[in-house]
Parts: structure tokens; C-alpha cells; sequence
């Protein structure tokens, strides 16, 4: 047995590359500050004071996500300055789903050999993606890891914390049959399903959507709701928002019902995009996999009352959103139909 000395580094954990990496975030982090947040990154926890006077019964909203095998994607593109958008988006879009504002999140990334671009790319991509959100970006956990993953994997963890007034909270409780659905068009498969994408994108081998690489353009990050919602929310009383992730819209949006209740989906209302149509050639797909695999072109789904339809699908379009009417609610058992 050998007598000499060891060292972290030797373990394959690199203490000054880490703190390299701290002093290169230390600007993006500046880009995401809100008046509210008390102390830069640094120390042992973020601080941030609700400002008084502000909310009269604020309930604070939390959420917590990944980006699940999309990860893989980027990483074997070696494109890593998208995939922290899609990390805030997966966690600031699920609270906004019951009126919470983000006001700050928190992000873990775990590696085998940490490589501060790599990690600092990433983290430009959460910054970028909590600029969008309106959130600060107030700490997080950076964690060098040899043997349990392998040198350029990494993983990631988002957590955020929002506010919505008592009285405001979206719950869906007054969702009843007659009321509108509208929906909010998606920027692709978002970070769902990509276990999935990853067998047909092998299956489909050197392919295009469009003219762009299919492995390029199924990269695109996840689209944030936030700015929009908000403004909506500030004109239109939402009764219930679904964030169609994981299971899709036959999935997501029977979530946000209290009642027995359907949602009626006009699948004529819009076109699914060239994205969805390839994965469905290219990988064979059904539609009611499909359905359940993924948004197929609709990222959120509001419900509002039918004489505010109109009113609602203006103020997102004006924000910048696609939005249409996509369907009604009706009697029935918590499910979604197509029609």
C-alpha cells in the first residue's frame, strides 16, 4: 500500500475550477437581480425579502424540475447555452399555472469532471432563462462528482419560489361546463418525451425538419409563459391553466378540473408543426401516443369564461403569443376528448 499523500483534485474533485466557475457566473447572475434579493451568490443561502406592502395574503408557490434526456440531446451536440432556459421554463411555468409570479430560483449541477465553459454555458442559459421569467437567480449547487458520472455528462436540477395573492390563486374551482379553452402555441416538444425523440432521431439517422439538422432543431428551448400570463392575469379572471407537459394535452388538462368536467379539443382549431409531424412519420407514432407523449404544438391551455374569449386571445397575441380558441368545457368524467 502506497504511503503517499493524496489530494481532492487527485480524487477528481477540483475545488479552483470551482471557484473559477463562481467568479465567471458572478455577471450573469447581476443580469437576473430584482430589488427584493439581499446578497449576491456566495453565500450559504439566498436571501430575498417580500417587499411590505406589496401582497395583502400572499401564498408562496414552489416548484421543482429537470430537463430530463433532452440533456443527452445537448450534450452530444455539444450545445449547452439552451438547455438552463428549459430548466427555468419546466419550473416557473408549473407555478405560473396557479397565478404565482416567479420571484427566484435555484438551479444543481451535478458532473463527473467539472469544466467551468461548459458549466458556465449552462448557467448563461438559466440567467437568460430568469431574465424571461422575471425571476433572480440567487444561488444554486455545483457538484463534482467522479465515478458517478462519466467526464461531459451532467445533470441539473431547477427549484423556484413564487407569490400570488390568496384571493387571486388559480385552482380551478369555478371551472364549469360552458367556459372557453384557449390554447398557447408550444416552441416544440419543450422538455418532454425526449426518450422517445432520442429512438427516432437513431431510427431517422441523418435527417431534416424543415431544412435545419432534426437533432438541431428538436434543441430549441422551452418556451416561457410568464410576462404573458401575467399581463392576461391583470385583465381577464383565468379560471384554470394547464401547462401541458409530461402526458400531453389528454393528460394535463383534466388536472385543472374539480368537477366532472371534460375538456372538448378541437383538434381542427390548429396545425401541430413540422416537428410533430416528423416524429410521427419518423417514428411511427399514433395520434393518441402522440397526444400523450407530448404537446403537439400547445404549450399552456387557459380556461376562461366563453364572453371573455375573444378579450384573452387578443392580450396574448398582443404579448406575443399564438393563442386560439381550442375547445369548451363540458359534463363528464375528468378526461379529454378529441373532436
Amino acid at each position: 500500500m502506497s504511503n503517499k499523500p493524496l489530494t481532492y483534485k487527485e480524487a477528481g474533485v477540483d475545488i479552483d475550477a470551482g471557484n473559477e466557475l463562481v467568479e465567471r457566473i458572478k455577471p450573469l447572475v447581476r443580469r437576473t437581480r430584482r430589488p427584493e434579493v439581499l446578497a449576491g451568490i456566495g453565500g450559504f443561502g439566498g436571501l430575498f425579502a417580500l417587499p411590505p406592502g406589496r401582497y395583502r395574503e400572499p401564498v408562496l408557490v414552489s416548484g421543482t424540475d429537470g430537463v430530463g434526456t433532452k440533456l443527452m440531446l445537448a450534450q452530444h451536440l455539444n450545445r449547452h447555452d439552451t438547455i438552463g432556459i428549459d430548466l427555468v421554463a419546466m419550473c416557473v411555468n408549473d407555478i405560473l399555472a396557479q397565478g404565482a409570479e416567479p420571484l427566484f430560483f435555484l438551479d444543481y449541477f451535478a458532473c463527473g469532471k467539472l469544466d467551468p465553459g461548459v458549466a458556465r454555458d449552462v448557467i448563461a442559459g438559466i440567467a437568460d432563462g430568469c431574465v424571461q421569467a422575471g425571476a433572480a437567480l440567487v444561488g444554486g449547487e455545483t457538484a463534482e462528482m467522479p465515478d458517478m458520472y462519466a467526464d461531459g455528462d451532467y445533470d441539473l436540477a431547477g427549484f423556484t419560489v413564487g407569490a400570488v395573492e390568496r384571493a387571486e390563486l388559480i385552482d380551478g374551482s369555478s371551472i364549469a361546463a360552458g367556459d372557453a379553452l384557449i390554447g398557447i402555441a408550444s416552441s416544440g416538444p419543450h422538455s418532454n418525451g425526449y426518450s422517445l425523440i432520442r429512438k427516432i432521431l437513431d431510427r431517422a439517422g441523418e435527417s431534416a425538419i424543415d431544412g435545419e439538422p432534426a437533432d438541431s432543431r428538436l434543441l430549441a428551448p422551452t418556451r416561457i409563459y410568464v410576462k404573458s400570463i401575467l399581463t392576461l392575469l391583470r385583465a381577464v379572471r383565468i379560471k384554470g391553466l394547464a401547462h401541458i407537459t409530461g402526458g400531453g394535452l389528454t393528460d394535463n388538462v383534466p388536472r385543472i378540473f374539480h368537477a366532472e368536467l371534460d375538456a372538448e379539443i378541437d383538434t381542427s382549431t390548429w396545425q401541430q408543426g413540422a416537428v410533430f409531424d416528423w416524429l410521427a412519420e419518423h417514428g411511427n407514432v399514433a395520434t393518441d401516443e402522440m397526444r400523450r407523449t407530448f404537446n403537439c404544438g400547445v404549450g399552456m391551455v387557459a380556461a376562461v369564461d366563453d364572453n371573455k374569449v375573444e378579450d384573452a386571445i387578443q392580450i396574448l397575441r398582443d404579448q406575443g403569443e399564438n393563442a386560439w380558441r381550442i375547445g369548451r368545457v363540458v359534463a363528464g368524467s375528468r378526461k379529454t376528448r378529441y373532436v
